[in-house]
Order: structure tokens, then sequence, then C-alpha cells
């Protein structure tokens, strides 16, 4: 199993409604797609305050690029998406890594 850590920085006053797109389309599709949702977090204390923090998870890197490549080209996503930036985008950067669990890791 390999894990995605991804931070979204939101672009000014839209944190949101990128967390409802989230909330309400972006994790369904992502598990349609075969993408595990681990867990969504923003900042409470200590981090930028509209930054959205999130783990997806896969058996592998192919099943990560099928996947990938299967939630961007799902017309469902695409129009979502659309929608929700009518009035601009809703993130101004995006990050991401890979992790490896260790051996002595709870969540392998």
């Amino acid at each position: 199993m390999i894990y995605e850590y991804r931070v979204y920085d939101a672009a000014p006053g839209k944190l949101p409604a990128l967390n409802a797109r989230f909330r309400d389309h972006t994790m369904g599709i992502f598990e349609r797609h075969g993408i595990k949702n681990i867990g969504y977090w923003t900042s409470a204390v200590g981090d930028v305050s509209n930054r959205l923090i999130y783990i997806i998870a896969f058996e592998d890197m192919a099943h990560r690029e099928r996947a990938w490549n299967a939630f961007q080209n799902d017309p469902e996503w695409q129009k979502v998406r659309a929608e929700s930036e009518v009035d601009g985008a809703l993130t101004s950067k995006v990050f991401n890594s890979f992790l490896s669990p260790t051996d002595y890791s709870p969540l392998q």
C-alpha cells in the first residue's frame, strides 16, 4: 500500500467551497475509481489557515496512475470542477508526496 499526502492551499476565501467540493463530490468520485480516502484535515493551530491536507491510498504506483487518470477524465468530476470554479480556481497551490509505511507503522 502506498499513501499519497496532498496539500491544497485554497485561494483567498475559497476554503469553504473547496471543503464542500470534497465533501459533496470528490470523495465519492475517488472511491468509485478505487482511490481510498484515508483522512482530511484543516489546521486548528500552527499551520496555514487556508490549507486542506488529505491522504489517499493505492495498492501501488501502477494502481495510482490508473485510478488518478480515470478520476481526472471522469465526466462527473470535470463537470463538478468546472461548476465549482466558475468564479475562479479554488486552489492557489497544490503539493503532493508519496509515503511508504515503516515496518512498525500501525497503518500498513
